[in-house]
């Protein structure tokens, strides 16, 4: 296993159903195969053990984030290539978050993962659109609470138009450059 002193936290940002963990897994598999430590904190897994009784207001969300940035700082700092796909809808608390990480001189890398309503939608790997358009889900990110794309993220990962295998290598790139490895 290679040892790192510090890691890195890259925190993958997009709509439901852009393709974040799908890149991310891709991208932690490779990263695994060069020998690092390697951590995916995904949204869906981690609400369910650091928020369980959160719900989706933006309050809601917020207070999970900044929850998630503090577990990612842990590892971080203790060598861990920490990737991080969450919708994570607001410019604000993505700012406060990079603050956070950044506060321990621990590189952080904003990756907006982007991809339309439309397409989306089509996708609906989870049915949650069909669900929020049925008024079964509120708060639905894109629907009826806002989505802020980053202003000036490190990378733009379009999933609409490039391949998986595109955006795999665009990240891992991006990746392996910032922690000096090839």
């Amino acid at each position: 296993m290679r040892s790192m002193e510090k890691g890195i936290v890259v925190w993958l940002t997009g709509l439901p159903g852009s393709g974040k963990t799908s890149v991310a897994r891709v991208v932690a598999e490779k990263l695994r195969g060069k020998g690092l430590k390697v951590e995916l904190l995904d949204g869906d897994e981690v609400r369910r053990w650091l928020s369980p009784e959160a719900g989706f207001t933006r309050e809601d969300r917020e207070r999970h984030l900044r929850r998630v940035a503090y577990v990612s700082k842990l590892l971080a700092r203790n060598g861990v290539v920490v990737l991080c796909s969450f919708v994570s809808p607001y410019r604000s608390v993505r700012k406060e978050i990079r603050e956070v990480i950044e506060g321990e001189n621990i590189p952080f890398l904003e990756v907006y993962v982007k991809c339309s309503l439309e397409e989306c939608m089509r996708r609906d790997p989870k049915g949650l659109y069909k669900k929020a358009l049925r008024g079964e889900i509120k708060h639905m990110t894109g629907l009826d609470d806002p989505y802020e794309p980053p202003e000036e993220p490190e990378l733009i990962l379009d999933t609409e138009h490039s391949t998986l295998e595109e955006n795999v290598e665009k990240l891992y790139s991006l990746v392996t450059e910032h922690i000096g490895i090839g």
